[in-house]
């Protein structure tokens, strides 16, 4: 049966998808809006980017040319955003954790949107039990690495040094970090990091990175990775960043050859008036998921 988006009518849930495809027990995916913002240090916003990704997915086609068929046939259900204990700065991780490790028990692919950087330690935290071998892509900007930044070690900031003391963590896209975070980096880290300069260049290729992959993966995607000209709705945009086509090729290649067991796409700041970078984010949420699981599998 041809399904068709009825626009500015459609559910409020990613994909804006009837409840024959968006239901809690037939569903492949589950969607978890984390509107998280608690250390962010330039431009505040990121607590509106989960909702702005939701709504914004409602526009997008449901069918997808790579995979030649409709993601959402196996079945993406939507969470209400969780109630976060903010009693301390850890208390939302573990939070997190836990509701990430009931989702995997589930067998569903956890998908968080953001909200802030940091809500990527209760997923990897959860998944890295689940499985002993995990390895954590990040597409990034910054290269995370602090081990504390403004008084805390929870700090969207310290994410990666965070991810780094878990499991092994493979960087891409970084074009920026501080002199501790370089005198860190060097102690090892570097070897697993592919800079932005370098792969636009042609200096270094993916392939070489992609060997350093463990079988099991979860992707962390700070939107800052991309170029500001393509996405400017962050809170700390740098120059010179990837490209729309480089991070779909990059992506295509992880779950071609590895078993991504869940990501997370985080740091959207909305900008007003303009709804392409929330647009480019619900896009790349969905091509992941076909990627994921291809175009046309049935649910169950």
């Amino acid at each position: 049966m041809l399904v068709v988006k009825s626009i500015g009518k459609s559910p409020l849930n990613f994909g804006g998808l009837e409840p024959e495809y968006a239901e809690y027990a037939g569903s492949s995916v589950v969607i978890v809006p984390v509107p998280f913002e608690a250390t962010t240090t330039y431009r505040a916003g990121t607590r509106d980017g989960p909702l702005a990704i939701i709504r914004a997915s409602r526009e997008v086609e449901f069918y997808d040319e790579d995979v030649q068929g409709e993601p959402y046939l196996v079945g993406i259900h939507t969470l209400d955003e969780p109630e976060l204990s903010v009693a301390t700065l850890e208390r939302p991780h573990a939070q997190l954790e836990q509701l990430v490790a009931d989702l995997v028990q589930d067998g569903k692919l956890p998908v968080l949107l953001g909200g802030e950087h940091s809500i990527s330690l209760g997923p990897v935290r959860a998944l890295s039990r689940r499985f002993p071998d995990l390895t954590v892509l990040q597409l990034d900007a910054h290269a995370d690495m602090r081990d504390e930044y403004w008084g805390t070690p929870y700090s969207h900031a310290c994410i990666a040094r965070r991810i780094s003391e878990i499991c092994p963590i493979v960087q891409v896209g970084v074009r920026s970090f501080c002199r501790e975070e370089a005198e860190f980096l060097r102690q090892g880290q570097e070897e697993r990091m592919l800079r932005a300069a370098d792969l636009i260049s042609g200096k270094q290729t993916f392939a070489e990175t992609l060997a350093k992959l463990g079988e099991n993966v979860y992707i962390t995607i700070d939107l800052d990775v991309f170029d500001p000209s393509e996405m400017p709705a962050v809170g700390t945009p740098e120059p010179g960043g990837l490209g729309w086509y480089q991070v779909l090729d990059i992506l295509r290649h992880v779950f071609a050859s590895r078993n991504v067991v869940g990501f997370d796409l985080v740091e959207l700041c909305p900008l007003s008036g303009n709804v392409a970078p929330e647009f480019l984010a619900a896009k790349l949420v969905y091509k992941m998921i076909g990627m994921k699981f291809g175009g046309a599998a049935p649910m169950g």
